[in-house]
């Protein structure tokens, strides 16, 4: 990921423009017992239809190298816990529904692992044990707020510094100093190395065997950006080269290589976890390739070995998410023009398209000085059908809401909640039992019974309606992995109906449950 550092006008804008009206909250208990509803009930409410359309995923990065949007310079497990919160709670308030956060940024682990020690980047010292589980809090939080949660690893950068003897004693670089190349800043296993693959896809396994993840993201670091000086891996393409017509050829291969297996194994391993790549955001230019894009920009297929067109092409990955990163107009690679280019790549596929969007840039000089740069490109995106959604570079940009860009997307496009997009699998939702609401005037309470570990969707309907009937994608006001929430957004003397949908793993939706109906109370 690229990016700068920049002054924040602060959260205050983001909630006053999503939140004044009071927010939903998931405290309240489930409803006892285990009863179903009586035959006649399910006879009824079976033949409804789920509802369809409104699917977006609306997401963010929280980056941890250099401890950049998290724990951001908070040393206490408490601290950081509750900066941790903060930044989930800007992504509800905001309406996302996603956070992809980077657990492995440096060969290292936000989590116990038998292959890499603790990150530097919580504690300071690499290998220090910081005294939880970070993952697990990590995930449960977002979990706990209905937000999907991607871990992202960076597979192949060692360390942002040259010398192997500052990392802990315990990681496989110091171990096998063989598997490591000194390039540019920093240190770097060699992608060409079987070991190395090995090492990665262990790494990336072990996550998804011991925690509830929905997804394995990698984002744009393979083949390390140029620097000055070529990448010192010749005596690796001596020993394994043979059969390839050139070394670039070769290295594209050796990424290649790693995304199919990484691919198969997830899958293999958990069927329902997600697997997405978010490349930089130009493949090839056309004055290089006929099959590229309009641009003049560094073109990762040759720069960096990441042939991102050929993994949607094989169907590797689940979703891409290329980082486009550029304004609209833009000479060298316009924003509109790239968000075409890789709608047509995706186009009977099946891979999903995201646009990852930086916000970091919001303020910089030329179209980022206008606040609504952001808004203009979302709103280009939704026009393409192939578009299943927007992420955003990073969490402390949208923290910050400079210049208000991050207030102007919710109220231009994030109005509602939406769901994020179905993936691939069989359905298998049930809609929850016994949907019950109750009311003290200032706030209705909604519970239902269900697994705790499953994702609801909360709706409601103006007035008194049928018991079963489909529900409006419009009326979705919360998602929420709990069995009930207490809605304070409603009025003295209205009535409301409340539909509750369960989804799966891979977000197909049930069937409503039974509605029910209330009037609040007035005082």
């Amino acid at each position: 990921m690229w990016r700068r550092w920049g002054s924040g006008s602060g959260l205050g804008g983001v909630f006053t423009a999503v939140a004044a009206a009071g927010l939903l909250t998931a405290c309240v208990p489930a409803l006892s017992g285990t009863d179903d509803e009586p035959p006649q009930t399910k006879a009824e409410c079976a033949a409804v239809k789920p509802a369809t359309g409104g699917r977006r995923l609306r997401g963010m990065w929280i980056a941890t190298v250099t401890g950049m949007d998290w724990p951001a310079g908070a040393k206490s497990a408490a601290a950081q816990q509750t900066r941790y919160r903060r930044l989930l709670d800007t992504a509800k308030a905001m309406r996302l529904n996603a956070v992809f956060v980077q657990v492995r940024p440096t060969a290292d682990a936000f989590y116990a692992s038998p292959y890499e020690p603790w990150s530097q980047w919580i504690t300071g010292r690499q290998g220090r044990d910081p005294g939880y589980d970070v993952l697990g809090f990590m995930l449960k939080e977002a979990h706990a707020r209905g937000l999907e949660f991607h871990t992202w690893f960076n597979p192949y950068r060692v360390s942002r510094q040259k010398k192997l003897k500052k990392l802990a004693t315990s990681n496989p670089a110091r171990r096998h100093p063989d598997w490591v190349r000194k390039y540019g800043d920093g240190l770097w296993y060699d992608p060409g190395l079987p070991q190395v693959r090995d090492l990665v896809s262990n790494v990336v396994l072990d996550v998804v065997r011991k925690y509830d993840i929905d997804g394995v993201h990698f984002d744009d670091y393979f083949y390390p950006y140029p620097e000055g000086g070529a990448f010192p891996d010749q005596a690796t393409y001596k020993k394994y080269g043979k059969g390839f017509a050139s070394k670039a050829g070769w290295r594209r291969n050796n990424v290649n290589t790693l995304i199919q297996r990484v691919s198969d194994e997830v899958h293999k391993a958990k069927p329902w976890v997600r697997f997405g790549i978010s490349p930089f955001g130009v493949w090839r230019n056309r004055s290089t390739d006929p099959a590229g894009s309009a641009t003049r920009a560094l073109q990762s297929y040759d720069d960096i070995y990441a042939d991102s067109r050929l993994w949607v092409k094989k169907g590797w990955v689940d979703y891409i998410l290329p980082q486009l990163y550029w304004p609209i107009g833009d000479s060298r690679a316009d924003y509109r023009t790239l968000t075409a280019w890789w709608s047509r790549q995706v186009r009977g596929t099946g891979v999903q398209l995201l646009i990852g969007h930086g916000a970091y840039r919001v303020g910089e000089p030329g179209p980022w000085r206008r606040a609504a740069e952001l808004s203009r490109q979302v709103a280009i995106s939704d026009k393409s059908p192939e578009v299943s959604g927007n992420v955003f570079f990073s969490a402390r940009d949208v923290l910050s809401n400079r210049r208000g860009f991050a207030a102007k997307i919710v109220a231009d496009h994030y109005t509602r909640p939406a769901l994020a997009p179905v993936a691939a699998g069989r359905p298998n939702a049930k809609p929850p039992a016994h949907v019950k609401t109750t009311t003290d005037g200032k706030a209705v309470t909604i519970r239902w019974q269900g697994p705790a570990d499953t994702l609801y969707a909360v709706y409601r309907a103006d007035g008194k309606k049928a018991a079963c009937a489909p529900v409006d994608p419009r009326a979705l006001i919360t998602t929420v992995r709990a069995g009930g929430i207490s809605d304070p957004t409603v009025k003295p003397g209205a009535s409301y109906t409340y539909y509750v949908t369960a989804l799966d793993r891979a977000n197909h939706q049930s069937t409503p449950a039974r509605g029910s109906t209330i009037t609040v109370s007035r005082g």
